[in-house]
């Protein structure tokens, strides 16, 4: 058996997530019903770098898969997107070790978030930033409150309230927030992160950026440790996986 690492792309907006759930559209269902085809109907099952929720975007999410096949590492690729669906793509495939592991190797990942400025928010547009309207965020206090969350710190106040993890304590080692022409985009990278965390800090980020809370109170707010503080997550569509770290 051989272990192949792939780098996936995903429009996420009509897929259900990425895990497989019961009778519903996954990214999770699809790339392993094209490995199913290509082992002509023996049953391959993929391991991702960890799951994305409904409408959440990825551009460098990562998978592993064992299988029996020798192709070239560019047939797998060409064979995998003829085989899957067009809001998914394979972007580069490699042959590594049976001891490396999607999830459990990984040592980051980084996410990154997108506000439109557009005055008008194009149907193009709608399902991959979020639209600020008429607002102009002080991206200056955003900044200012981004710096509380670096570090390593306890991010219960900062994660769902399904979160099943027991340890809540996560390593932000960088979180940026950047005009890019027509967006506003936050980059943040750590070691891993708690369900929601990362729409729970953008959000958080862009009420400081208008102004309904201060730099300071967002301190308070991750020191209070609690699923109860008024924490605005933000909506799926803007997030994107943009890259899993291996030891890098």
């Amino acid at each position: 058996m051989q272990r192949i690492k792939a780098v996936v792309t995903y429009d996420g907006t009509l897929f259900s997530g990425y895990q497989i759930q019961p009778g519903m559209r996954t990214v999770q269902l699809e790339i392993d019903k094209a490995l199913v085809k290509m082992h002509k109907d023996k049953e391959i099952f993929s391991v991702a770098s960890g799951r994305t929720d409904s409408g959440v975007h990825a551009t460098g999410q990562v998978i592993h898969f064992d299988t029996p096949l020798t192709l070239p590492m560019e047939r797998w690729k060409l064979a995998l997107n003829v085989l899957l669906p067009t809001d998914i793509r394979i972007v580069n495939v490699e042959d590594v070790g049976e001891d490396f592991h999607a999830r459990y190797s990984a040592t980051g990942k980084t996410y990154e978030y997108k506000w439109s400025y557009s005055e008008v928010h194009s149907p193009f547009e709608r399902n991959f930033s979020v639209h600020l309207g008429r607002s102009a965020p002080d991206i200056e206090a955003m900044r200012e409150a981004a710096e509380h969350l670096i570090g390593t710190h306890d991010f219960t106040s900062f994660c769902s309230s399904k979160t099943a993890t027991t340890n809540k304590v996560r390593t932000v080692r960088q979180l940026a927030i950047e005009k890019q022409g027509d967006y506003l985009v936050m980059t943040i990278e750590g070691n891993g992160f708690l369900y929601n965390m990362v729409r729970s800090i953008a959000g958080m980020l862009l009420v400081v950026g208008n102004g309904w809370k201060t730099p300071g109170e967002v301190k308070q707010i991750l020191e209070s440790r609690s699923r109860k503080a008024n924490v605005k997550t933000a909506p799926a569509h803007g997030l994107y996986l943009k890259k899993v770290s291996y030891g890098d």
